[in-house]
Parts: C-alpha cells; structure tokens; sequence
C-alpha cells in the first residue's frame, strides 16, 4: 500500500517523467510499431497475488507501454483530427483525478456544476453563439449527438416515445451529408430510428451540403408518410473540413419543423477566430451545436461542449428521479445528470478552466490562427507542384491531397498514394491518415497538433515529395525532382 510520503516522493518522479515527455515528444516514433498482440504477450497472464512496488510499475510502463503508445502530442502527428492536450490541462486533470469527485447532481459537487456552467457561459461568448443557448460538457460529440437525436426523437413524438417506445410513432427519418460524421449514422440506429431511415443527402462540389436535395428528399420522405424529424449539419467533416450552409439549412427545417443539430466537434473551435465567423451563418435557426474542445482547444481528452436552444426540452427528455436523487435544491440549481445519457458525470471543466486562463482568448486566438495559416500554406505548396494535386477546400485546418504523375489513371494513382501513405507512416517521422474523395485515395494531413511549426510541416513536406519520387522511380514511372 502506499502511504502519503511514497504518494509524494511518486508524484514528484511522474510530474518530471511528463516534463521530459513534452520535452522529448518528438523523438517517439509518431505512430506505436509493435504488432498485434506484442503489448499483451508482455504481460503476466495473473495478476500479483501480493503488493508490488509503483517503481517496478513505472519499469513496466516504460518497457510494455510506451512502445505501444501513439504519440497524439508529437508535432509531427498530422492524423485523424487531433485529440490536443497542454500542460495547464494536464495539471488540472490531476487535480480532478486526486478530487475523484462524481458530479452528478449540484449537491454532490456545488464547485462542479457552477464551474461547468459558468465555463460553457465563456464558451458561448467566445464563440459568439445565440445569447439564449445553454451548455454542458459531454464526453465526446457523439454522446452529444446521440442527445440531440432523442430530444428531437422525443419533441417530435409529444414526448411519448420514451414512456410508450416506437411502436405507434410512426417511421421517422433523419437527415445528414454524405460526408457526415458515423457517430451520426451509430446515434440513428441507438436511438431507434433505424438506420434505414438515416437519409444520406448529396453534396456539392465543395463537399457541403445540397440543400435543395436536402428540401426534396424531406418533401418527398413526408409525401410517401414519413415523419421528417431531424437535420444534421456539419461544421468540419471529417472528411475533407467541408462547412455546411447553416442559414439554407435552417431555413429549411424552419418550414418543415425539423430538429436543426450541428456537428461542431472539429470546427467549432475555429468560431473564436472572428474572422471564421462566416461559418456560422444561420447559427440561430440551430436546436442544438456540440464542438470539442478536446479536439482543438488544447483541453485533453474528455471534454465535448454541447449546447442546447431549449434546455427544458432536454432535461425532460432525460430527466428521472429516484427517491435517492431527490434534493431539497432541484429546480434551483443545474443538475447535469440530466442534461444527458450518464447518470456519473467526471469534473471536466476544471481542465477547460485551467486551459481558458492559462492562454487566455487572444493566446487560443493566435495559435488556432497560425494553424490555419499553416494549412493554407502548405496547400499553396501542393498546388505549387508538378504531380501533385489539392483535392478538397482548405477552410480549416485538414488539407486533402493526392500524388498523381502525368497521364497516371484513378485506379494506380490509388495503388501509388495507399503505397506512399504506408511507407511514410512505417518510418515512424510522421503520421499521416487518408480519405477517399469521389472514390480517389487522398492523403489527409491535418496542422493541428497543439506545438506543431511551419517547419514541422515543410519538413513533412519535403519527405512527402521525397517518399512519392523514390516510389515512382522503383515503379519507372516518373520523378517528381
């Protein structure tokens, strides 16, 4: 067991081992290269049967663990979107763990609701949303999606659906992007609709959505005795960062009563920037926003913020009360369990408190702002380039790009990028990941990682090029010098 003094003198040893770690981040290889199977074989197949030193814990970390780990927070790691940290949200979460505090209701921590709501209160102004939403942290945007498709499953019900089920409500649909997040296409089938009834609308040549298909296909659904109930618009697919036209959307669930919900989780971050506001247009006609501040806003994971137009249409949704969960404060106070699914909720805004105060606006202004430019940068050296070709907007921070030599087909330009992905990833210098555009292999790089420099990418860059002409020389193809 350990007592206090072992508490400290291990505390002290694993704050400078995370020191040295941000330190030294970037001599890691970006992506773990052990195989399946590796870091489980390392371990005993029992657990001690006795007390173990943490020193001898801390052996095994570095030994089985560390090889095993992915390093999100290497600069050099343009992958996926990006789950960003900082040492001013490290230190706080340390501080929630040593709380172990389980914020459900106001009483079981008065400091954690109140923090919560005042910090989603600076969220909202930060990103200039409608004075009237109200906010609460979720765990991740798909839990916040999932929320927003049963209030609206429940609004367009008469709230009946909970009590009664699905049976009598009809055959309601959901509608969203082909380019729309999974989680949306997971948040369907869980919350009862079906996934069938997901209806995955076309997009424009920018990505976006097509909002006249969008008006057909709920006129059309509705004419055939569907319930039209619920859109899902993006700010920052997955994809390719596309933005959806928010005030063209609204307007349209305006007319037909539809449930407006807009996935922010990547792009919402982007909205501090003023100069970015554009993109949300129309943001009024929205029920509902999430956007991560775990993605972008330098806040480690878990932290989604999710806000709502009509709180009590939420809390009614997902409110129930035990006689254990009785108070003498209810209806005084916010009790965010609920406000979601869980009924445990983690004290996630002490994190995004630290992070707010430690930058301060115009500090997360500025590097989200030098992210951006970095995107847009290396963009215009794609264009720049002979061979290569930019295969998506570059609104935000993710840049979709392609190497194909001249008169190469779609099919081996396909095989040559999938090829140049993996021997870039296998060197364990960067990380990058992909995405298919019209059924073209594109390579994905997003310049969002928290540290990441101009020259972090230029050097990316020029291995890119360096990769794509080896591989073409072995091929006698073409190279790119």
């Amino acid at each position: 067991m350990m007592d206090n003094d072992e508490f400290r003198r291990q505390g002290h040893a694993i704050v400078e081992w995370i020191a040295r770690y941000f330190q030294d981040v970037e001599q890691y290889p970006v992506r773990s290269r052990v195989k399946p199977g590796e870091v489980k074989d390392a371990l005993p197949a029992l657990p001690p049967t006795g007390s173990e030193p943490f020193d001898l814990f801390m052996q095994d970390f570095d030994r089985i663990i560390m090889p095993g780990i992915t390093h999100w927070q290497s600069p050099n790691f343009f992958a996926y979107f990006p789950a960003n940290s900082s040492p001013p949200s490290v230190l706080a979460e340390m501080l929630t763990a040593a709380l172990g505090a389980q914020c459900m209701l106001w009483e079981t921590s008065p400091a954690a609701a109140e923090l919560e709501e005042r910090m989603m209160e600076w969220l909202r102004l930060m990103t200039g949303l409608p004075e009237g939403f109200e906010g609460v942290i979720q765990d991740s945007a798909s839990s916040a999606t999932l929320a927003a498709l049963i209030t609206a499953r429940e609004k367009a019900t008469g709230f009946r659906s909970n009590s009664e089920g699905l049976n009598d409500a009809g055959r309601l649909r959901v509608y969203s992007s082909t380019q729309t997040h999974s989680s949306v296409e997971k948040g369907v089938g869980v919350a009862g609709f079906g996934r069938n009834n997901l209806v995955k609308v076309v997009v424009r040549d920018d990505f976006s959505m097509d909002t006249d298909a969008l008006e057909r296909a709920i006129i059309t659904d509705r004419d055939a005795g569907y319930i039209p109930c619920c859109v899902i618009a993006t700010l920052g697919t997955t994809g390719t960062t596309a933005i959806d036209p928010l005030r063209a959307v609204g307007e349209i669930c305006r007319k037909y009563g539809l449930w407006m919900h807009v996935d922010a989780a990547l792009g919402g971050t982007a909205l501090l920037l003023p100069e970015m506001r554009w993109m949300a247009d129309g943001i009024e006609y929205a029920d509902s926003l999430v956007f991560n501040p775990h993605k972008w806003m330098f806040t480690n994971f878990d932290c989604s913020a999710y806000f709502v137009r009509d709180a009590a249409t939420l809390i009614r949704t997902f409110e129930i009360l035990p006689e254990y969960l009785k108070t003498r404060t209810r209806g005084k106070v916010n009790d965010y369990r609920d406000w979601g699914i869980p009924l445990g909720r983690r004290f996630r805004a002490l994190k995004l408190w630290a992070v707010i105060r430690s930058y301060g606006i115009e500090g997360l202004r500025g590097a989200i702002r030098e992210h951006i430019r970095i995107a847009r940068m290396l963009a215009g050296l794609i264009e720049a380039e002979k061979h290569f070709e930019l295969m998506a907007p570059v609104p935000l921070n993710a840049v979709c790009f392609r190497y194909r030599p001249e008169g190469m087909g779609d099919d081996e330009a396909n095989m040559l990028n999938e090829k140049i992905n993996h021997a870039l990833n296998d060197t364990g210098r960067i990380y990058l990941t992909h995405t298919k555009v019209d059924g073209r292999y594109v390579l994905r790089m997003v310049t969002a990682q928290t540290n990441v420099t101009e020259a972090h990418v230029i050097k990316a860059w020029d291995m890119i090029r360096e990769c794509a002409s080896a591989l073409t020389a072995q091929d006698g193809t073409v190279n790119i010098d």
